[in-house]
C-alpha cells in the first residue's frame, strides 16, 4: 500500500510513522529537479529548480501483535513501584482506555490491590514479565535487588522474552552497573531499547512525585514525550547522563554510598548527645538550623530517637548499595575508607534479621549498642 504523506521543501533526517498493523520508516531524499526518482512514487514527485525532500518508504516490522491502544507497563509493585504507579495513574494518561497499565508484581496480591484501588482505571494483571513488555511500547522495572532483577530479566517468560523491535524497557532499579550494561546489550540484540533510570528516593518520594532520575542509555526514550511525562509525574528532577549505559547506576551508588555515610555519622552523633546527658531533640533542633541540616536528618531523627524505624528504604537495600559503591570505588582506585567504615556498621545491622527489614535508619540501633 502506498500512504499519501505531505512532502515539505526541507530536509528531515528520519521519520517514523506508526499504521494499523505497520511501522513504516520514511527516508528523505534531497534532490535537485528535473531528477528521476524511480523508486520514489508518483504521488512523491515534485516539480520545481529548488532542493526538494521526498522520502522513501520501507517496511521496517510487523507491529500487528501490538494491541490498540497500546499500554504502558509496570514491573515491581514493591515499596517503591506501588508510590510510582500511582502517580501514572493520576498525573499521565496511563490506565485510560487509550493507555491501558499494564502491570506485574511476584506476588500477584499487590497487583489486584492496585486495581481494587483505582477501579476506573484500565488496569491489565499480566501473568508475566514477557506479557507485559509484549503488550507495552514503554515498560519501567523497579525491582528489589540485583538477584531478582536477574531472575524476572532472564526467565522464560521474563522481560527479555517479550521484547521486539522499537519497544523500550526503563530500569529503575540500583543494580550492579555490569547488570545494567548486560540487560541493555541482550535488549538492544532484539532491536529493542533501554534506558538505565535509577531513582534517588523513597517511599515518601515515590508517593509524592518527587523523585530524582539518574538516566543514561538510548536518548530517544529519555526524551520521548510520553516518557517525559512519566518520569515528571514520578519526580521533580530527570538527569540524563551519558548514552553510555553504566552512568546512571555510578551515580545512584555515589548519593547512596554517601547517604548511608552521613545516617551513620547521624546516629553517632545522636548517641553521643544521649551519652552525656543533652537532650536528643533540641539537639535535632539544633543541627537543623546550621550548616549541617540535611532534609533526610529533619525527617529521621525524631523517628530515630522514639526507636521507630518503618520501612521506607529498607536497611537491606541501603546496605546492598553501600556494597556495590565500595566494589565500584575499589575498581576505581578511590580512597573509600569513611564510606567504608559505614559500610561495616550496615552490616552489623543487617546481620539482624529485624533491623535488616527496618528502615536503613535502624543503624541507629547497632551504633548505640557500642556505646
Amino acid at each position: 500500500n502506498i500512504y499519501n504523506f505531505s512532502v515539505f521543501p526541507i530536509s528531515i533526517s528520519i521519520l517514523t510513522v506508526l499504521l494499523p498493523g505497520k511501522c513504516i520508516k520514511l527516508t528523505p531524499i534531497i534532490y535537485w529537479q528535473p531528477v528521476t526518482c524511480l523508486k520514489v512514487p508518483s504521488e512523491f514527485r515534485i516539480t520545481g529548480q529548488i532542493p526538494k525532500t521526498v522520502f522513501r518508504i520501507h517496511q521496517i516490522s510487523t507491529m500487528s501483535g501490538i494491541p490498540k491502544p497500546c499500554g504502558i507497563g509496570f514491573i515491581g509493585l514493591g515499596i517503591m513501584g506501588r508510590g510510582m504507579v500511582a502517580r501514572l495513574l493520576t498525573q499521565t494518561s496511563a490506565g485510560t482506555s487509550d493507555t491501558p497499565l499494564v502491570v506485574w508484581n511476584r506476588t500477584v496480591s499487590k497487583c489486584e490491590d492496585l486495581v481494587a484501588a483505582y477501579p476506573n482505571a484500565t488496569i491489565t494483571i499480566a501473568s508475566s514479565p514477557r506479557e507485559v513488555v509484549s503488550q507495552c511500547i514503554f515498560t519501567y522495572s523497579m525491582l528489589s535487588t540485583p538477584e531478582v532483577a536477574r531472575e524476572v530479566f532472564e526467565a522464560k517468560e521474563g522481560t527479555l522474552a517479550g521484547i521486539r523491535e522499537g519497544v523500550a524497557v526503563i530500569d529503575c532499579a540500583t543494580l550492579a552497573e555490569s547488570d545494567m550494561v548486560r540487560m541493555a546489550k541482550a535488549v538492544k540484540e532484539k532491536g529493542g531499547r533501554f534506558l538505565e533510570a535509577p531513582v534517588s528516593g523513597s517511599k515518601g518520594p515515590a508517593e509524592g512525585g518527587t523523585l530524582i532520575f539518574l538516566c543514561a542509555g538510548d536518548r530517544t526514550v529519555f526524551e520521548d514525550p510520553v516518557v517525559t511525562s512519566g518520569l515528571s509525574a514520578m519526580g521533580k528532577a530527570s538527569h540524563f547522563h551519558n548514552e553510555m549505559v553504566g552512568y546512571g547506576t555510578r551515580a545512584k551508588l555515589v548519593v547512596n554510598s554517601l547517604m548511608g555515610t552521613m545516617m551513620a555519622a547521624y546516629s553517632e552523633g545522636l548517641a553521643l548527645s544521649e551519652a552525656v546527658g543533652l537532650d536528643c531533640g533540641k539537639m535535632i533542633e539544633i543541627i537543623g538550623q546550621g550548616a549541617i541540616s540535611s532534609p533526610m536528618y529533619a525527617l529521621k531523627g525524631p523517628k530515630m530517637v522514639a526507636g521507630n524505624h518503618s520501612p521506607n528504604f529498607p536497611l537491606k537495600h541501603a546496605h546492598k548499595d553501600m556494597v556495590l559503591a565500595k566494589d565500584m570505588a575499589n575498581n576505581a582506585r578511590v580512597e573509600y575508607s569513611v564510606m567504608n567504615q559505614a559500610e561495616t556498621l550496615f552490616k552489623s545491622a543487617r546481620d539482624n534479621q529485624t533491623l535488616a527489614e527496618d528502615d536503613f535508619s535502624a543503624v541507629h540501633e547497632i551504633i548505640k549498642k557500642k556505646k
